[in-house]
């Protein structure tokens, strides 16, 4: 007669262990992929980021300013 073989399978923990250690040396490798910017590059993006969000302050403010000023001719009429 012929044998089967048959391979018990690992144990839930230690088949999570594996993954979770997959899952570490994955994420290692990434991590080795980042490339961080240089001091010069986050001024420049910030004050980019910054300059954006002050024109667009102004703009709400004088769209609010504008509607403000249409609502009271309206209801002044």
């Amino acid at each position: 007669m012929a044998e089967a073989t048959t391979e018990k399978k690992e144990n839930l923990f230690v088949r999570a262990g594996k993954r979770i250690g997959k899952w570490f040396r994955e994420m290692k490798a990434e991590f080795k992929k980042i490339v961080w910017p240089t001091p010069k590059q986050v001024v420049k993006d910030t004050s980019i980021v910054l300059a954006l969000v002050i024109v667009i302050g102004v703009l709400v403010w004088a769209l609010s300013l504008l509607f403000h000023w249409l609502v009271g001719l309206i209801i002044g009429a």
